[in-house]
């Protein structure tokens, strides 16, 4: 990468920076004017009135920064970075951001039953199958490699409802779903850096940029001044498909898998993942258990065991965020040397652990009160 490529992703993270920074404040002002707040009940940790239309900022701020770094590009290159199958994807991108855009919206205003959220997602996901984003490659994953189209499509369209739920479902205290999702953006940004995929580093930074504000007033945004702010449905959904699309793009940089000594792709893939879509298999498991509508909100997240053992809300942010760039780490270095099928069942039983240590705690603390 040249100096000019690097001031060129430096220009995409400021704009999306720039342009989230300025819209989050608007949108909590006409929040607060409409009083347009979050549900305050059992199962939510918060008590004050707070806008949860922080979202509604993602998908213009990103499609503007976007928009401007190709032009940017284009008139500093002299030369066009989108050819006509670019062009085809980076548009059925920005259709179906729009239209998870819309349904969030809609279910943060007036709400919206899962099985119409499950509609426009399974939607989305056939309009990204067929510009190209197919799950063509496992990469080694119980000795799979390639697969027909046939297995490939649908499962493809599994993969990306089950991921916009897992970022949806994380979304639970301040900046865990962000922290979480902005870590991903990075690493998925390098990546893609370095494997010459130009255009997907740009929507990765871009939406990196347009997270940090965000962050921000999430996190250290004061309640009682109206500075605190939610990113709802449509900020999960928005930035859940986002990740969908990096992801899966990841594992087709290198259709032929990768060379002896480097990390596998199918890791590199999943990594930064692994706490949303783990966490949301045990919760779907633990609410299937237990007769309960697996569909429907619990408190029984990994954030919310942690605050049961008396951990603070920024404590367990800080602690699951860390964990999570942890398991990405030992996972690139680890999966030069070992399969990724003995490293994915690792990281299982690892959750596996942790989840039970956990349980017990919290019911010996329960106990004692």
């Amino acid at each position: 990468m040249d100096i000019l490529h690097l001031i060129e992703f430096i220009f995409t993270v400021i704009v999306g920076y720039t342009l989230s920074a300025m819209a989050l404040p608007r949108i909590s002002l006409v929040s607060f004017r409409l009083r347009l707040f979050d549900q305050i009940d059992g199962r939510k940790l918060h008590t004050a009135h707070i806008p949860r239309l922080g979202g509604i900022a993602f998908f213009p701020c990103i499609t503007i920064t976007v928009s401007l770094a190709i032009i940017f590009h284009n008139l500093w290159m002299d030369s066009n970075m989108l050819d006509m199958n670019l062009t085809n994807r980076l548009l059925s991108v920005f259709c179906c951001l729009f239209l998870l855009y819309l349904t969030g919206m809609m279910d943060d205003l007036i709400s919206v039953r899962y099985r119409s959220k499950f509609m426009v997602q399974i939607v989305c996901g056939v309009l990204l199958v067929t510009s190209g984003f197919c799950l063509d490659n496992l990469h080694g994953l119980f000795g799979i490699g390639a697969i027909p189209y046939y297995i490939g499509a649908p499962f493809t369209v599994f993969i990306i409802v089950y991921i916009l739920n897992a970022i949806n479902l994380i979304d639970g205290i301040d900046g865990l779903a962000s922290g979480l999702c902005g870590v991903a953006m990075l690493f998925y940004g390098v990546i893609f850096l370095m494997a010459y995929e130009y255009i997907y580093a740009i929507l990765a930074f871009a939406t990196l940029g347009v997270l940090v504000p965000f962050f921000y007033y999430n996190v250290f945004g004061d309640a009682k001044r109206g500075r605190k702010i939610f990113m709802g449905d449509t900020g999960s959904l928005t930035i859940g498909m986002m990740l969908c699309i990096l992801s899966l793009k990841i594992c087709r940089c290198f259709p032929e898998g990768t060379s002896d000594g480097l990390p596998n792709v199918f890791v590199l893939a999943y990594s930064p993942l692994i706490i949303p879509c783990f966490d949301v298999v045990r919760v779907y498991l633990h609410r299937v258990r237990n007769g309960k509508n697996p569909f429907l909100p619990d408190k029984n997240h990994i954030h919310h065991k942690l605050l049961a053992i008396g951990m603070r809300q920024r404590t367990v942010m800080i602690t699951i965020v860390s964990v999570s760039v942890f398991f990405t780490l030992c996972n690139i270095l680890l999966s030069t040397c070992i399969s990724v099928t003995q490293l994915l069942l690792a990281d299982i039983l690892i959750w596996i652990a942790v989840n039970i240590w956990l349980t017990r705690k919290i019911n010996r603390i329960n106990k004692k009160l």
